[in-house]
């Protein structure tokens, strides 16, 4: 998925499968990803959509944290992290595009390739939650 400026010049936004949309409004995961990969002791992440029975899907960030992820100068536990990269996101996008979950890995599925395998994270998801997911 992209857009076109008045120029012609063309900005891709994301992969129309992996679109969130939550209370009706389109979420582009990757612009949450970019601004997630920006703060301090986060190495790597990855946004999906997770069901939600009021919004319709809710975003949830898949987070691998640098060996030496800190808050404030000291090592922190997950309530701590989860309020600092809150903190971080709302500073940066709009509130309703912020994760509402984080979950802390120590890798990210991937293919051969490199390439983050998204589905198998919205398959843990669906696991967890005993439902289904797209």
């Amino acid at each position: 998925m992209g857009s076109a400026d008045e120029d012609g010049f063309i900005t891709l936004r994301d992969r129309s499968k992996d679109l969130i949309i939550s209370g009706g409004s389109n979420i582009y995961p990757r612009e949450v990803e970019e601004v997630l990969l920006q703060a301090p002791g986060v190495a790597e992440v990855a946004v999906v959509g997770e069901p939600h029975a009021e919004w319709g899907e809710a975003v949830v960030a898949f987070v691998v944290l640098r060996a030496d992820a800190q808050v404030c100068g000291q090592a922190a536990d997950t309530n701590q992290l989860e309020s600092a990269l809150n903190a971080w996101c709302l500073s940066r996008i709009a509130r309703f595009k912020r994760p509402k979950r984080y979950v802390f890995v120590g890798e990210l599925p991937k293919n051969a390739y490199g390439k983050v395998l998204k589905r198998s994270l919205r398959d843990t998801l669906r696991d967890a939650l005993g439902g289904s997911t797209r």
